[in-house]
């Protein structure tokens, strides 16, 4: 699809710069984006509103568009009778979020693209997902809803305001958050465990039947879980291998881009092996932090390596040339340069033939036995016929047993299937590419950033340090205006006009947190600072606890709302909990704490019914019940001995570890005028020197790696 304006756009989008929203732009409908121009168009020609909300890399939406909103005789029929809105649901999240929770409330389900009916004042009443353009098995087809609900607007009008008025206020209750007086107590995360085990994918990994996404949220919570339990004991064995199993199988999975790195947005089987291909930023940056969660539990190279082809993937084809990260990649694509409909899977999938003739018959013959390529397919369930004699890369046997298989040692067979990976990559190359989504949001670059700070520390890459660092300044200097203390949402080609919202503010601050205890630059802990001071004044609750998704003067919303479940994406609210605990630890602030109780009581009853649904809340709750480990360093950043006390600290899954360097005392008496320590932190001998305490009390400093070792060995699993 062309994201480009013509020098003679045909609608209201063309001026947009969302790459969703200019995919429309040449589509017959007369759309509109969000905003008064269309509401007042509504109004002053008593119209009902139809709103279409999806995303640049939504297949279904692709789907839509061809078979509806460029069919000549559909867009007359919306141009007529309705004022059209596309809203692009990354660029308003707030707009999606609360639509989504009236079409689930009355379908029981949801998805994209969606697609609601509005009074001119922006109520709901009707709606649903995708459509089919007519009738189809005795269901209504879009035309016919349209023809449909326009006799009911001309005829009974005053009916559907008053069906409006009434999902308005049911929305309004089922959205309403209690808050409680009280916290839910530390053994829920039991309880949770115990849930979230029962769902557990003993022969393939993962939680839940087909189709099966990757959860990061959920792997999460099971490390930290992991972490504070005697590692011996069975139970922790158990949860040590779900949670490693689950990752092995992924990797081996055509979820998995076993060829170029990253991974698929989920798999539709239960087996991880037919993905739908969209490729999505914040999987990314979740599932390396899962895979470095991984590594830093066990050694195992086997993690570090994909955390590499995950970061390498986003650095090669997802990074903006200044520095920040692009949202997606699409399912779709060209299968030639001379086709002309775009199929899904079509970059990544290949005949046995292709496979054959790229690598010859002996090399083939090993690869394909490796990764479970055959001559009519390998995919079973192909319900679309769009795999009908291809194959998704999925490595059905180990590296041990293929060796074993061709009579070969198994360094020999591992470099010769990097070598026909490596051809196999190269050929693909040369394929037509999916779309990419090249806008940049800020929350999302909010997790990459955490994910490349925290490689660069526990793999003890600069590379990956020097990505972050780079994304971080671009955030800074064009989504963040400091003179207002304002974030924005998006960038493409320029600054979008869109305030952050709170997801932006709570992701973005512990991405700077990570990156602080990487490169121990403070200017990044001195932002995120600011930003925990912006985010209490647009959106804290001060009455009933927790944050708003919005700012109160959103005046184009129906309803301002709470987000509590991790999905995903982490919920904001979860993440401003453990935002607010990392930097009452580090600079003593107690209002962070205080702030952090009252966003867990908010959500106290949540937790207590439904606690899988808020697995990163959860790990909140534990912070919150833990005094966790604060390791305050005293030397130089740029002094190799400080460096060598920084990597025996960053190998060690420490999840709740708060980590300090001060080279400089004056900085830190503003930042952190109360902490009770900070007088006594100097270097021991003129050498960098580590402080390991707990609850503000230190044990005897030391500036002996070995030394550090031991007393950091008790708090972590053996």
């Amino acid at each position: 699809m062309n994201t480009s304006p013509s020098p003679d756009p045909t609608n209201h989008l063309a001026k947009e710069t969302s790459p969703y929203l200019l995919q429309h732009a040449h589509n017959p409908v007369d759309w509109y984006p969000w905003g008064e121009q269309a509401f007042d168009k509504a109004k002053t020609e008593n119209k009902p509103i139809f709103l279409s909300i999806g995303y640049s890399t939504c297949h279904w939406c692709h789907v839509m568009e061809r078979e509806s909103f460029e069919n000549p005789v559909i867009a007359k029929k919306l141009n007529a009778h309705f004022v059209s809105i596309k809203v692009d649901r990354e660029e308003r999240p707030d707009v999606d979020k609360i639509y989504m929770s009236f079409v689930q409330a009355i379908t029981v389900s949801g998805g994209w693209p969606m697609s609601v009916w509005l009074t001119p004042d922006l109520k709901p009443f009707f709606g649903g997902t995708y459509f089919p353009p007519e009738d189809l098995l005795g269901r209504p087809g879009f035309s016919t809803i349209l023809e449909h609900i326009a006799t009911l607007w001309t005829n009974e009008q005053e009916k559907l305001l008053s069906q409006s008025d009434t999902f308005i206020k049911h929305l309004r209750h089922f959205t309403t958050i209690a808050s409680s007086s009280t916290l839910p107590d530390p053994d829920l995360l039991n309880t949770a465990y115990t849930a979230l085990s029962h769902t557990y994918d003993a022969s393939s990994g993962g939680f839940g039947d087909g189709p099966k996404f990757p959860l990061p949220a959920n792997l999460f919570f099971l490390t930290r879980y992991y972490a504070h339990q005697d590692s011996a004991t069975p139970e922790a064995q158990q949860t040590l291998e779900q949670i490693l199993f689950t990752l092995r199988k992924m990797a081996q999975g055509g979820i998995h881009d076993i060829l170029g790195g990253g991974f698929h947005r989920y798999s539709v089987d239960r087996y991880w092996h037919v993905p739908h291909f969209e490729k999505m930023l914040y999987d990314q940056a979740q599932l390396a932090l899962a895979y470095l969660d991984a590594f830093q539990i066990t050694q195992e190279a086997f993690y570090a390596d994909i955390v590499h082809r995950i970061l390498g993937y986003v650095q090669r084809d997802l990074q903006h040339e200044a520095g920040g990260f692009y949202a997606a990649e699409d399912a779709d694509s060209l299968p030639t340069p001379d086709a002309i409909k775009k199929a899904e899977g079509a970059f990544y999938v290949w005949t046995e033939q292709e496979i054959t003739a790229l690598l010859g018959a002996t090399n083939a013959a090993l690869f394909n036995y490796h990764y479970d390529v055959r001559p009519k397919g390998n995919v079973a369930n192909n319900p679309h016929e769009e795999f009908t004699g291809k194959n998704i890369l999925i490595q059905r046997h180990s590296l041990a047993k293929t060796a074993q298989a061709f009579q070969r040692t198994e360094a020999a067979a591992s470099t010769l299937l990097q070598e026909n990976l490596k051809n196999l990559f190269n050929h693909r190359a040369q394929r037509p590419r999916p779309h990419r989504d090249d806008k940049i949001l800020t929350a999302w670059n909010g997790l990459m950033l955490s994910a490349f700070a925290r490689a660069a520390a526990v793999l003890d890459a600069p590379d990956y340090r020097r990505t972050a660092t780079r994304a971080a300044t671009f955030l800074y200097e064009n989504l963040y205006r400091p003179q207002t203390g304002t974030l924005l949402r998006s960038y493409r080609k320029r600054p979008s006009t869109i305030a952050g919202f709170l997801s932006d503010y709570a992701l973005l601050i512990q991405g700077l947190l990570d990156l602080y205890e990487t490169t121990f630059d403070l200017r990044w802990l001195q932002w995120a600072l600011e930003l925990q001071n912006q985010q209490d004044h647009r959106f804290l609750d001060r009455e009933g606890g927790g944050y708003y998704d919005t700012t109160a003067n959103a005046i184009d919303l129906l309803l301002r709302l709470k987000d509590s479940d991790d999905g995903a994406l982490p919920s904001p609210n979860s993440i401003a909990a453990l935002n607010l605990l990392r930097l009452a630890h580090i600079t003593d602030n107690q209002t962070f704490r205080q702030q952090a109780k009252a966003t867990l009581q908010t959500f106290s009853q949540k937790l207590n019914q439904l606690p899988r649904a808020l697995p990163y809340m959860l790990v909140a709750l534990d912070l919150y019940h833990r005094k966790p480990l604060q390791i305050v360093l005293a030397g130089k950043r740029d002094d190799s001995r400080t460096h060598t006390l920084v990597r025996e600290i960053h190998r060690r899954f420490l999840p709740h570890k708060i980590l300090l360097l001060i080279d400089d005392p004056k900085p830190w008496e503003t930042l952190a005028p109360a902490m009770p320590f900070l007088p006594f932190v100097k270097p021991l001998n003129g050498k960098p020197t580590a402080y390991v305490c707990q609850d503000y009390t230190c044990q005897l400093p030391t500036n002996d790696p070995h030394t550090l070792s031991q007393l950091l060995k008790p708090s972590v699993p053996q």
